[in-house]
């Protein structure tokens, strides 16, 4: 067994590497973006971010020392949780780092179709100057439901609120979140939905939340409610959801993520008017490297002090 490495999967600058290296002296740091290193796969103690064949072996494997991924993701659906809990491996994600980028995100598209700028930009690709197809409304006093009061549910709540939104929040339990008029807790979610003008969808993957949006749960808002997913895909029944589209009980859809991505050629939500489709780019977020680390090295150096992490660590049974 040989020194301990530290497997950066992420490309960073030649600096933040140095960075690395300097909280964890006594660990050889493995840029792998830009070598090719001779090295023994299971002297990998931490990686940052996740190779998935590399990191299947080390998790198959009986000798693999590793102990802790930084994911550089907010969402970690797609890791083997089961299988970190089983070799008591800890993970952490990135939140936090996509609040603002997210939040903005979703006031920008619902802008774009509540103040018709989104048929503007039609129009003028067809060089038509009209009013007559361009609706609008205002989100000022609009009720939104934001469902997911973390980071980001907290960020996009602040912000919503300088517009003068009405923000009510569902958490796993209820609990009273700073930011929201109210909260409410999944189970009740069905009973309170009918209420809310606009639904925002911010939930990571779970078993609890996987098509947690299907047809009973469309039927539970109020005819023309608008929806926008900024979450994850697979939270979402397609076919319910364009049956929704399709009969007016969703007014409008802004969606960012889909349950299979890239989102199929043939897929009716292209040809849809009353659906705002973007590839995945509401966390694409600026200093995103530089940000990140931040959280990477704090978590290191309480990592290298006593085994344990200072923030973002994945309640591992939880998924989040």
């Amino acid at each position: 067994m040989g020194q301990p490495l530290i497997y950066l999967y992420e490309q960073m600058k030649e600096e933040q590497v140095e960075t690395i290296r300097q909280n964890a002296p006594d660990y050889i740091v493995i840029d792998a973006t830009r070598e090719s290193p001779q090295m023994i796969e299971d002297d990998i103690e931490i990686m940052l971010g996740w190779n998935k064949d590399l990191g299947q072996r080390l998790l198959d494997s009986e000798t693999s020392r590793l102990k802790w991924v930084q994911s550089i993701s907010a969402g970690v659906d797609t890791y083997d949780l089961d299988h970190f809990s089983k070799k008591g491996i800890l993970l952490s994600n990135a939140s936090g780092i996509h609040s603002i980028s997210i939040s903005e995100h979703v006031l920008g598209v619902l802008l774009a179709e509540f103040r018709g700028i989104r048929t503007s930009i039609i129009n003028q690709a067809k060089k038509e100057w009209t009013r007559e197809n361009i609706s609008y409304q205002q989100l000022s006093m609009q009720k939104m439901l934001i469902v997911g009061t973390g980071h980001i549910g907290q960020q996009l709540a602040s912000f919503a609120q300088g517009l003068g939104i009405q923000t009510y929040g569902v958490n796993t339990s209820g609990h009273v979140t700073n930011g929201f008029i109210e909260c409410y807790s999944h189970k009740n979610m069905s009973r309170i939905v009918k209420e809310m003008d606009i639904v925002v969808n911010i939930l990571p993957l779970t078993d609890d939340t996987y098509q947690m949006y299907n047809e009973r749960m469309f039927l539970a808002m109020k005819p023309g409610t608008v929806f926008v997913n900024v979450g994850r895909g697979p939270s979402v029944n397609t076919n319910d959801l364009i049956h929704a589209l399709n009969t007016g009980q969703l007014s409008f859809a802004a969606l960012d993520v889909f349950e299979e991505e890239p989102l199929p050629y043939n897929s009716p939500l292209w040809e849809m008017e009353n659906v705002l489709i973007t590839p995945h780019v509401s966390g694409l977020t600026p200093s995103f490297k530089s940000k990140l680390l931040t959280i990477f090295t704090q978590n290191l150096r309480q990592f290298l002090k006593d085994g344990t992490l200072a923030k973002n660590e994945i309640a591992l049974h939880q998924g989040y």
